[in-house]
Parts: C-alpha cells; structure tokens; sequence
C-alpha cells in the first residue's frame, strides 16, 4: 500500500508507476483504491464511473478497469454537499457528517471488492488518501490503515519533497500513528526530488536513524509527465499563466469552481507550439484563440459564478464577435437556452437561463449517463471535415460521458457529432450542437481532444486563423503508455528493486 504524509504528493502516480513495473516484471498486477474523492472521473467498458486515477492505474497495468478498483467515488457538489457513487452508481447525496455516519455500511463492499482483486490477481497495489495521521478522522477510516489492516499489507509512506518540509513531514506522520500503524509502515518514498542527490544524503540518514526505517528511494521530478491527475490541486501551478507570444497559440481554459475531467485539454498542453491557460476571471481570457468552458459537477452553480465574475458577458461578446469557443458536457449546457430542473437534483432552481449561444436545453432527473462510446465528425465545423475523416479507415473517435441533464435540440439545429457507439453496442445518436456562424460549439463528449487526427484538426484551424505555420511534423504528443514506461524507468533507477520485491513478497 502507498500512502502519503498529505494529499497531492504523489501517490496515485506511484502507485501507477509501481503498476506498470510488476507488470514488466511478469507480474499480474491490479491497482485499488477503497475511497476516491475526486472530480475527475472515468468511465469503464460496462458503463460504471470510477476515479480517473484509478481508470489510469488499470491502464498502467495492462488492465481493463473494472468498479472494484474503486468502489466509493466521492464527487464534492457544492457548499457542504457531495455525491457519493457507490460500485459506479450515484447512490446518496449527503453532507460530510451524513457521509461519516454512513462509513460503517461501505466497510463490507470495501472488503468484498478487495478480495475479489485479490483472487484475480497476483498482486494488488492499494492507494491511500490524504493522510494516514488525520487524527480527527482516524476513528472513521475506510481508506488508509483501515484497508492496510484489512489486507495485511506493509505500506510504504510517500513525501513530497519539491514542496518542503519532507523530513518534517515524515517524522509528524509516524508520531502521530498508532504503535501498531507504525509497525505497519515499511519503508519511505522521497518523491518529486530536484537537484544533486549527493545533498540529500544527510538527510536520509536523519531519517533513517531517526526512524529506524529505511528510504526505498528517491524518485526525480518529471516534467511534462502526460498522466491525468487525480484531482484539481494540480491546477493551482497551471491557473494565472501569462499570456504567450503571438507565435504561440493561446487556449484559455475557464477554471469553473467545479471543474471536472479538466485532463480533457491535457493532450493540448503538450503539443508544440501551443499555451494551454486556466483562467478565473474575465481579463485573463481576452486574446485567447480558443476559449473552452469544461466540464463541472455543479452546473447551475457554476452558471452563476460565471455572471457574478463577469465571465459570462465576455463569452458572450467573444461568440457574437466571432471567437471560437468550445463548450464539453456541463460547458456545453451552460452555452444553451435553458437548464431546467424540476426534481431539484442538481440545485434549487427548477429553471435558469442559459448563456443562449448554443440551441438546445437541458433537463435534469435522476438518471446518470456513463458510457464509454465511439463517435464520427457529423458536420463540417473547426472540430474537423467529415468528408475528410471519411477518408481514412476505421477513423472513429473514442470518448466518454459522464453527465446527468439530457440534452434537447431546437429546430434545425446542427450536431458536430455522431455517437456510433455506447459501452460496446452500436448506436446512431446526434451529439452536441453547433451555432448558426459555427464558432461556437458543444458536445456532451469527454475524451474527444485525445483523439491526434481531431486535435490536429482544431489546432489547423487556429493556426490558420492566426496566421501561423503547422511546426514539425516529427513533433508529436507522447502517448500514454510512453508516458507509462518513462514512470516506469524512473522508478527502476531511484528504487530499491530488492527491498520492494521483498515488501511485495514477489522476489
């Protein structure tokens, strides 16, 4: 089990970097993660919603991910409010003393999922959450040394060093646990280390002598690493960037409160040429060549925020002057006429106004869509030609929706899209829709930017706008599972490869 001394330190890449390297090794490996909070989310083949750190986890490893990888998903709604997804389906929204009352009944599909991984797997590397040292929550854990107990397994603690204050870090984690929690705890995980290991040695030492534990390794910062994050901590240090030169492309990003599935435009930040901005107030997304509104959890209410900041009036005039703008899934209903929801499921407006530049309305109920799907380009628009798509065989666009409004079109609207098919079953299903001048459009699809013949399409189609030449072919965005084995290779360098067989009992 990797657990860490905070959030964000590292621990879901870890635990696919650890992954992918038992299955290198021969292994037959299987990631795990009892309690996931989280906005960024996945969809697996038979339709059921999990944490995408998880989804990513299974890829790692070779696998197909399956709801018991991550039977508790966690989706924040707003103000004290949160959506709990149990085995991938929405079950409860409850406030967190609800949720804490309601832990003990979660505890037994915890075990059950874990023991099924279990008998499929060879090894299963479990992901902690947060901290393991949140004394005010200790009594209530279904998440780090409940399930290190529950699976017997050695855990390995994770720091982040590039934040400071590791050492520190380490030593309060271990003091603050349970004499048999520490016991439990094998080994230490110095992560995202820049600079001359040969300084860090005293370190290590300190922490060696002071614990009585070993370092299992120190793994190095890696840049640019193209591996979604688990959750939105990671946008802070990618919010307020600068605006680029003129021989860049400038993609602005509205950072929704609630943003969700915001790794939809992490292809685009590793193409040349090309800034990729989070912006949170309406003079950060002047001059942008694109605009895209994301996806959200809490639509309405990001709706509203949208006004209130001023952000809403500049997408407004940015559309009516012309600009491109591309709404995904919740941007993409708040770029309608109409929200409606009479049951009450999302907020307590039973109807609000869109921003009125798409023509369609949306209608909230109780049914969550979650599909993993393939699409086709339905109309010719900045998406891309479908003539030209045509062209090439087998050229299907993979994506997934994760939503819970259907979506209704206006007369004689146009869709960009056309969902072919939905968790494996073929389907004929107009997605989205385009404004009258075509520089606004909007589609219930993640994923879809993935896609390398679509985002060079888009990015054409800027460049053109802009003036500017398409740069060297050879340049091309790294694959995930490249990204996986460079994880990989940089954890077989700075490990202790016998000390980590030895803990995983697989040497």
């Amino acid at each position: 089990m990797v657990q860490g001394t905070a959030s964000s330190v590292g621990k879901s890449l870890l635990v696919a970097g650890l992954c992918r390297l038992f299955r290198a090794d021969g292994v037959n490996v299987a990631p795990f993660k009892s309690q996931n909070m989280a906005l960024n989310s996945a969809v697996t083949p038979d339709g059921l919603e999990i944490g995408r750190a998880q989804a990513v986890q299974a890829e790692a490893a070779g696998l197909v991910p399956s709801v018991e990888m991550n039977p508790i998903l966690i989706k924040p709604e707003g103000p004290g409010r949160a959506q709990v997804v149990v085995m991938g389906r929405p079950a409860f929204s409850l406030s967190p003393a609800e949720y804490h009352a309601h832990k003990p009944k979660l505890q037994g599909i915890i075990a059950d999922c874990l023991a099924t991984l279990r008998r499929r797997h060879d090894l299963v590397i479990i992901e902690g959450a947060g901290s393991p040292a949140e004394v005010n929550l200790k009594d209530r854990d279904i998440v780090n040394m409940h399930v290190a107990r529950l699976a017997d397994a050695p855990v390995l603690l994770a720091g982040d060093i590039d934040r400071g204050g590791v050492f520190a870090a380490f030593v309060g984690t271990l003091e603050l646990l349970e004499p048999d929690e520490r016991e439990r705890v094998k080994a230490f995980v110095i992560n995202k280390f820049r600079g001359d290991l040969s300084l860090l040695e005293p370190g290590l030492d300190f922490l060696r002598q002071r614990t009585g534990k070993p370092v299992l390794g120190v793994v190095p910062y890696l840049s640019n690493l193209r591996i979604a994050d688990e959750d939105s901590l990671s946008l802070e240090s990618r919010t307020g960037r600068a605006r680029p030169g003129p021989e860049r492309l400038d993609i602005a990003v509205v950072g929704l409160p609630h943003i969700s599935n915001y790794d939809d435009v992490a292809a685009l930040e590793h193409e040349a040429g090309v800034s990729v901005r989070f912006a949170r107030s309406r003079d950060e997304l002047w001059g942008a060549d694109l605009l895209i509104l994301p996806g959200t959890k809490s639509t309405v209410a990001d709706l509203g925020w949208l006004r209130e900041t001023g952000i809403a009036q500049c997408i407004e005039q940015r559309a009516r002057a012309g600009g491109l703008v591309l709404g995904i899934c919740g941007g993409c209903q708040m770029l309608g006429e109409k929200i409606e929801d009479p049951e009450r499921v999302e907020s307590l407006e039973s109807c609000v106004a869109g921003l009125g530049l798409l023509g369609l309305s949306t209608r909230f109920g109780r049914d969550k869509t979650t599909a993993v799907l393939k699409a086709r380009l339905l109309e010719p628009c900045f998406l891309g030609d479908p003539v030209q798509a045509d062209e090439i065989p087998g050229y299907e666009i993979p994506g997934y929706e994760i939503h819970m409004g259907q979506v209704t079109l206006g007369a004689n609207v146009r869709s960009p899209l056309q969902i072919v098919s939905r968790n494996g079953t073929r389907a004929c299903v107009p997605d989205g829709a385009i404004s009258a001048g075509g520089n606004v459009i909007g589609t219930l699809i993640h994923g879809l930017l993935e896609h390398s013949a679509l985002r060079r399409s888009v990015l054409d189609a800027l460049r053109k706008q802009k003036g500017l030449a398409r740069p060297d072919a050879s340049t091309q965005v790294p694959s995930a599972q490249a990204e996986y084995d460079r994880l990989e290779a940089a954890l077989r360098q700075s490990l202790d490869l016998a000390l980590l067989r030895r803990l995983a009992r697989t040497g």
